[in-house]
């Protein structure tokens, strides 16, 4: 029998091996000869991609393809079924344009949950303790400044407010807790208590004014982009420390930047931006930021195994017609 097609939308660095066993064995792989978005339009359209069943793609590729947004979607072949996105967020993905084609996505959702949730604590205790403005110092020559810098805060007997309580919450909820703090919530929808392992649920708007740290750990999409903005600042606990791992729009960085001025924020930890790899100039300028340049998952372990789940989704697609791990809006189909 005549192996499927499959379409390799950027490189694998790790998990070579699996690839072999589980892809390489039992399907043909094709990868794109274009260089950017409008080639890669032209080279679906030529007919190159006809028989791809189902496609693995990197959260890098769009360096090639740009966004998979409603025109590159109607570009895709008609067989392709199957996105198999490597990455827990997929707001590179309209996943709705893919649904009108007829298209399943996939992504890695809990592979990521414990490097990301590293990071997240490494920024709310840097945050904190106000750290970065003596590491600034101390490469200048300063040591700890030229003048003390000011006290910073300990994490014992602080309430950490999670605004989006899936994985990566309850990953770092428990995280937290080893270091002295209580954790509320406020999410789509309340957790059962085996869930939630018995953190408060609050509304949005207790969740802001009682928190005194807000850790943002929701997914990007229109619903939550801006959803912390200049409104929401002004309801803040006056000198909350804010952490964001999750996407740089879900929070709107010139009101974040203002409300740093005002103190009404104290500081705060950042491993994503609105418009990444650029960062808003009021975010650099300001020491009581922690800037760290999205490495929620830079770790060789936690890479390997988001490679390893993405083709676990890319060979079910292949022998079985689904998905291992659909996303949300596909969960039910």
């Amino acid at each position: 029998m005549t192996k499927p097609t499959v379409l390799l939308l950027g490189e694998l660095d790790h998990a070579h091996k699996q690839w072999q066993d589980s892809i390489a064995s039992i399907a043909n792989v094709i990868e794109p000869k274009a260089r950017s978005r409008a080639e890669f339009i032209e080279e679906c359209k030529s007919g190159a991609f006809d028989s791809v069943i189902a496609a693995y793609r990197t959260f890098m590729s769009v360096a090639i393809t740009g966004l998979i947004d409603e025109e590159l979607v109607a570009a895709l072949p008609k067989n392709l079924k199957f996105l198999c996105h490597n990455g827990a967020g997929y707001d590179q993905i309209d996943v709705q344009a893919c649904i009108a084609k007829g298209i399943r996505v996939s992504n890695v959702p809990t592979a990521v949950d414990d490097s990301t949730a590293d990071t997240n604590m490494f920024l709310i205790l840097g945050a904190l303790r106000g750290f970065n403005t003596s590491m600034m110092a101390l490469r200048e020559g300063h040591f700890k400044g030229s003048t003390p810098p000011p006290l910073g805060h300990d994490p014992q007997g602080k309430v950490l407010g999670i605004l989006g309580m899936g994985g990566i919450g309850r990953n770092l909820m428990k995280k937290a807790a080893a270091f002295g703090m209580t954790t509320q919530y406020y999410n789509r929808s309340k957790l059962s208590e085996e869930l939630s392992g018995g953190a408060k649920y609050v509304s949005f708007e207790e969740l802001l004014k009682t928190s005194d740290v807000l850790s943002l750990n929701l997914p990007l999409n229109k619903q939550t982009r801006h959803i912390i903005s200049t409104k929401e600042f002004e309801i803040m606990k006056p000198g909350i420390v804010i952490v964001n791992t999750a996407r740089g729009a879900v929070m709107d960085e010139d009101a974040l930047v203002k409300a740093l001025e005002k103190g009404q924020v104290w500081s705060c930890g950042l491993d994503v931006y609105e418009e990444e790899p650029k960062v808003h100039p009021g975010l650099i300028a300001n020491p009581h930021v922690m800037l760290v340049p999205h490495m929620g998952t830079w770790t060789v372990e936690t890479q390997t195994k988001m490679e390893v789940w993405c083709i676990n989704n890319l060979r079910s697609a292949v022998e079985k017609g689904k998905l291992v791990s659909p996303v949300f809006e596909q969960k039910d189909m």
